[in-house]
């Protein structure tokens, strides 16, 4: 086993189990994906940091829980997609470990202010994009905070060859690549050839497209393989593969090309709920594992792991000491990867637009028993707030489409919010018994069910007194609490 061997962390952008071949019963043309699969540990009860974007990728870089960083929504024109500045990441550790670190691809951690830069946070280089979307023909890259303009070419290729260049020109010394693909992320876009092949499968356009974007990035994945590979490094390098939360199912109407249907439904094994929810399908996400010299090889590994555990199960791999003196939530899984038979403790996940509000799109997974706190409307509570809902809305339009004219976060107020009277009890599933969440066990299990309930509602009020007590300095704007009428 390696001192220090090399790290490459891929993250696709909305991908769920069902979107590559292994998973998806020949559907999708993955076989890179595939055969890395075949000389990998695959983890099958691996679960993502939240149900969207930028709180999942915080607690990849953190090994802490989303909303304990500030980082809670995608909503990056009010900063709330910001990782607080006293927060450490991964990146921070290998640095000072003597690691070359380097992001290519989407960051969506902190979009406008450059305290937030990939640079400041532990990243030597970086290549891509700081926001949550790109147009993938009519793009332009950030490199180390200097804005080049696209040529046309298409974005997922573009990415590829900027990580293809750092395993080049860091092949002889210990790195840290993180690539953040934002394939099969809206908008819909992909070469009209390879869309072809799934519309002649008898797809709609729109899953088409879809998977079109994932057999692009398959070939893109095959690429920085090779690199690892011709560069005599395959054996010391850890070679990872995921997804930062479940499919997305509908979209709005400006992420998707004209005459494209907005639904891009499709299969996921069977899973409950999408992108955005805490059910299975929202929150349960692939990982593939290869580390020739230092993991099994070509085994499935049912232990729970979550995003939060792989900061300090990495930096056990690498030797490396941590930097930052925070609690972490994640634990070393080492060992579990290993092959040793060690329980996890209950994770935790939480998800709604703006400040956290408990009661709403909430769970916690225990051993084989799940609980969950079911999405619920939460009204606006005037006309002035649902207003204010729609141009926070197309703020976040107009930045993705018009990004020279904004250029700093909207220092508007919350919309005021009104939760329903009758905010409805959680429910309970044996995810053993019931994977795809269809069987309420709570009326069976009422003892086991309050007891989950409460840990859940403890849980939040713990992250969500931490959110509240980051200081304006390491984050701006100030965190406020939920506006409820």
């Amino acid at each position: 086993m390696p001192d220090q061997p090399n790290i490459i962390l891929i993250v696709a952008d909305d991908m769920g189990y069902g979107d590559f071949g292994l998973y998806s019963e020949g559907r999708v043309h993955t076989p890179a994906l595939d055969s890395l699969a075949s000389q990998s540990l695959r983890l099958t009860q691996h679960y993502a940091g939240s149900a969207v974007c930028s709180p999942s990728r915080a607690a990849l870089l953190t090994g802490r829980y989303p909303i304990r960083t500030g980082a809670t929504t995608p909503q990056e024109t009010l900063g709330y997609d910001r990782i607080a500045l006293d927060e450490a990441t991964i990146a921070d550790s290998l640095k000072a470990s003597g690691y070359a670190t380097g992001l290519v691809g989407k960051w969506h951690n902190g979009a406008l202010d450059p305290a937030y830069h990939p640079n400041a946070r532990g990243f030597d280089e970086f290549a891509g994009f700081r926001g949550g979307w790109m147009d993938y023909y009519d793009w332009w890259l950030d490199r180390n905070g200097v804005i080049t303009p696209g040529d046309g070419r298409y974005l997922t290729d573009v990415l590829t060859e900027e990580a293809v260049g750092f395993v080049n020109r860091h092949a002889s010394e210990p790195f840290f690549l993180m690539v953040p693909y934002n394939a099969p992320h809206s908008p819909l876009q992909a070469p009209e050839n390879v869309t072809q092949k799934y519309i002649s499968q008898g797809h709609s356009r729109g899953v088409a497209i879809t998977y079109a974007m994932i057999e692009v990035m398959d070939r893109g994945i095959a690429s920085i393989q090779q690199s690892v590979r011709d560069a005599g490094i395959e054996d010391d390098t850890i070679f990872m593969f995921t997804s930062d939360n479940g499919p997305a199912f509908m979209l709005r109407d400006d992420q998707v090309p004209e005459g494209v249907s907005i639904e891009t439904r499709r299969f996921n094994c069977g899973m409950n709920g999408a992108k955005g929810s805490v059910y299975e399908g929202g929150i349960r996400v692939p990982m593939l594992m290869s580390w020739p010299s230092g993991l099994p090889k070509n085994q499935d590994l049912s232990s729970l792991v979550h995003f939060t555990d792989w900061l300090p199960t990495l930096l056990a791999a690498t030797g490396a000491d941590r930097v930052g003196e925070k609690p972490l939530d994640g634990v070393n899984a080492l060992s579990t990867l290993s092959g040793e038979a060690v329980e996890r403790q209950a994770a935790f996940w939480q998800f709604n637009n703006y400040a956290p509000i408990g009661q709403t799109n909430a769970a916690m997974r225990d051993g084989d028993w799940k609980l969950v706190r079911p999405t619920i409307d939460i009204a606006y509570a005037s006309e002035a707030d649902s207003e204010l809902e729609r141009q926070y809305t197309a703020l976040d339009i107009q930045y993705k489409y018009d990004r020279e004219n904004v250029t700093q976060i909207a220092d508007w107020p919350e919309p005021v919010r009104r939760l329903p009277s009758d905010v409805p009890e959680p429910i309970l599933f044996n995810l053993k018994d019931d994977p795809g969440e269809q069987h309420d066990l709570s009326a069976q299990e009422p003892e086991r069910a309050k007891i989950m309930r409460d840990r859940l509602d403890s849980w939040f009020e713990q992250v969500e007194q931490e959110r509240r007590a980051i200081s304006p300095e390491n984050r701006q704007p100030q965190p406020v609490a939920a506006r409820l009428a």
